[in-house]
């Protein structure tokens, strides 16, 4: 996809609503569908259901926990990105082409993994299991690497709405299947069996891969090195070296991420790193602080040697920095602010990660929280990606950017309004598709958004990063999420909000009541410590909406003033 046909797709005048469901029937978009399935599918049996296999194996949960750090890879993927972007796959190449050669390769080692996991037992094999579990959830990452990239270099930036919805379809319904499909055959067949089917459920995948039409041939930005003269033993020991330093800043940086230490503290730090590293609430420094840190020695690993040009410095530092260096060239003068809005942009609904408290806090059963997000939550999920797919085909990339940014924050306000509402059931089933609605289009919009900040040679590894950014200061900000309720309701029982309270005069006094005596404040101080926490995640979303104006206003005028400049010499 060339920059011009980006500034002209993201120009483009409004689309009728046919032509933008028309979007839907293409071949790429329905071959999607399965590209997302084989997504979602080893995602779900890894981190989620493997803990239940696991558990039933009598593991404990601090080392069923431990498995949960294999998500690092999903933060990281932008390390290996520029090695898909620059290699080719032996023969597979030339007969599918260099994107889908890599997901079938991929693909390939997902379904080795899950047929070889299925024959171990979790309680004699737990080592291996872990591997292979690592291994695979490297494999699942590095699989969304292609598929972005080919979803990206497959269509222009106005079908991008439509492609994303086709591949988050069928990320969703893979985790549905995941997450019930393997606990059905388990319970009847055993665990070893029903990830057997798991393994060849992956199929699918393949064959939307063989299916899926081929990307424009693509482009492969060569890094020179031969020019430089280096001892060959020489230029292993400093590959050795420098992917070393690389895989202990991966480490810190994903612990920072994940806010887990855990295995960062079995290589340096102890048990004390570890604790440092959960306790509130400075923990969450440490993590921003092992992030920075991480991405620091990163950095320095790649790093050319000051005045000694060497083969693994410059490849590396080509590799990792061209992709960047070449954003913030092309975006000069917005690359700041494009960043700044990617970053802010999802935090509002990130940090929503206490709403299952919150649910039962407000006395509503299990059951009727399964029920509402599980099912129609899912539901209303599909149907905001829908819609965020047809406003991006319907009214352009940035129009659709600014939609999204108003979504979120009027969603976080729903909530609010349900925890007035008191144990209301029809005000519950409101606000959780209300979100999943405002969640579906925001995300669209944003995924449709980056995928058109990409450029040729370069679409892996800058998008991977962009998917990588985003998620960051959600999950910093997330981890204080607890905190900030505790603080507000303590706060609206003596001091600056306790106006707050007058809002549950007519709420039934039971809602909120038993959080409120374990904090020791009354339920309606707990409950406006809710409402407090909502309205400050609305106005995080407000700075999302600032941000997007912002970028819809000076990116077009900067990426004019490129075209004339280059078109005048």
């Amino acid at each position: 996809m060339t920059e011009q046909t980006k500034s002209e797709a993201t120009a483009a005048p409004k689309k009728s609503l046919a032509g933008a469901l028309a979007v839907f029937g293409e071949r790429r978009a329905l071959a999607l569908l399965g590209l997302g399935f084989a997504s979602g599918l080893p995602y779900m049996l890894i981190f989620d259901t493997l803990s239940l296999w696991l558990r039933d194996s009598g593991l404990s949960l601090a080392v069923i926990g431990f498995f949960s750090l294999a998500t690092l890879s999903f933060s990281l993927k932008f390390l290996w990105a520029p090695l898909i972007d620059r290699t080719k796959i032996p023969v597979l190449h030339g007969l599918l082409g260099h994107r889908r050669a890599w997901m079938l390769v991929c693909q390939a080692g997902i379904m080795l993994g899950l047929w070889t996991i299925s024959t171990l037992n979790p309680a004699t094999n737990l080592g291996l299991l872990a591997a292979l579990a690592v291994l695979t959830g490297f494999l699942t990452a590095s699989q969304d690497i292609v598929i972005d990239a080919w979803r990206i270099e497959v269509a222009d930036a106005e079908r991008q709405g439509p492609m994303a919805v086709a591949v988050q379809w069928g990320y969703r319904g893979a985790m549905v299947m995941a997450g019930a499909v393997p606990l059905i055959l388990a319970e009847s067949f055993g665990w070893n069996f029903s990830y057997a089917i798991m393994a060849l459920a992956v199929l699918i995948g393949v064959g939307a891969t063989l299916w899926a039409p081929r990307e424009a041939a693509h482009t492969i930005r060569p890094i020179h090195t031969d020019d430089v003269s280096q001892p060959q033993a020489l230029v292993v020991l400093e590959w050795l070296a420098r992917l070393a330093i690389i895989a202990f800043g991966a480490l810190i940086l994903g612990s920072g991420l994940a806010g887990d230490a855990d295995l960062l503290s079995k290589v340096v730090g102890g048990d004390a790193l570890a604790e440092a590293w959960k306790a509130k609430p400075n923990g969450v420094w440490l993590q921003l602080l092992g992030a920075l840190v991480g991405l620091g020695v990163i950095v320095l690993a790649a790093w050319p040697i000051p005045g000694l040009r060497t083969k693994p410095g410059v490849y590396l530092s080509t590799a990792l920095g061209s992709p960047l260096k070449e954003f913030m060239t092309r975006f000069s003068g917005v690359a700041g602010l494009i960043l700044a809005a990617i970053c802010i942009y999802r935090v509002s609904d990130f940090v929503l990660n206490i709403m299952n408290p919150f649910y039962r806090d407000m006395g509503f059963s299990l059951t009727e929280i399964a029920e509402i997000r599980k099912v129609f939550g899912i539901i209303a999920s599909m149907i905001g990606v829908f819609l965020g797919g047809v406003i991006v085909a319907r009214f352009g990339l940035m129009k659709a950017l600014i939609i999204g940014a108003f979504a979120q924050p009027i969603s976080n306000l729903g909530f609010a309004v349900l925890a007035v509402s008191g144990h209301s059931v029809p005000m519950l089933f409101t606000s959780i598709c209300l979100d999943n609605i405002c969640g579906g289009i925001a995300g669209t919009a944003l995924i449709a958004y980056m995928s058109s900040l990409t450029t040729a040679g370069f679409t892996a590894t800058q998008y991977a990063l962009f998917s990588s950014l985003y998620a960051l200061p959600g999950k910093l900000v997330a981890s204080q999420s607890g905190r900030i309720v505790e603080a507000s309701a303590a706060a609206a029982e003596h001091g600056a909000l306790a106006g707050l309270k007058g809002l549950f005069a007519r709420t039934p006094p039971e809602t909120f009541a038993a959080a409120g005596a374990k904090l020791g404040v009354s339920g309606q101080a707990m409950g406006a410590g809710y409402v407090a926490f909502f309205i400050y995640t609305a106005l995080i979303g407000v700075a999302a909406i600032i941000l997007s104006f912002l970028v819809a206003a000076r990116q077009p005028k900067v990426q004019a003033a490129k075209a004339a400049a280059e078109a005048a010499a």
